[in-house]
């Protein structure tokens, strides 16, 4: 039986979990604005390089700069991170299996000349901006 399988949760913990948004969420877009008003152009939710099934919140091509918006409960932020009592041994695997595949991610991604920015969701956008303009600049 597979952690999934073992899952037990009710009717409205799986509907409060259905809504939770994965794409387009508060800071995304929030970030996206100030990156936009400060001239910067990229690509929304795309694949950074080819052969490699993860996709970035923000991508911008010729600079090579891959930008993930990560979710501190989802992702496990040192500042955050909660441990649920109930079913905790499924998501402190979820949790951690989510943390090695963005460690997994980001050196694909160098490997392949890419520099990977990942900004929490608790970053005001300006912070996250400055990070990205920042990165952006210094490689173009």
């Amino acid at each position: 039986m597979t952690a999934v399988e073992r899952l037990e949760t009710t009717s409205a913990v799986r509907a409060r979990m259905s809504k939770q948004k994965s794409r387009n969420t508060g800071i995304e877009v929030a970030l996206r604005k100030v990156l936009h008003a400060a001239g910067l152009r990229y690509r929304v939710h795309r694949r950074p390089i080819t052969g490699v099934r993860r996709e970035a919140d923000l991508v911008f091509g010729p600079a090579r700069v891959a930008v993930f918006v990560d979710g501190c409960f989802w992702h496990g932020c040192p500042e955050h991170v909660t441990w649920p009592k109930n079913n905790a041994d499924f998501w402190r695997t979820k949790i951690e299996t989510n943390r090695r595949r963005d460690a997994d991610t980001d050196l694909r991604l160098q490997a392949a000349g890419w520099q990977t920015v990942r900004i929490w969701e608790h970053e005001t956008s300006e912070e996250a901006a400055a990070r990205v303009v920042a990165a952006v600049r210094e490689r173009r």
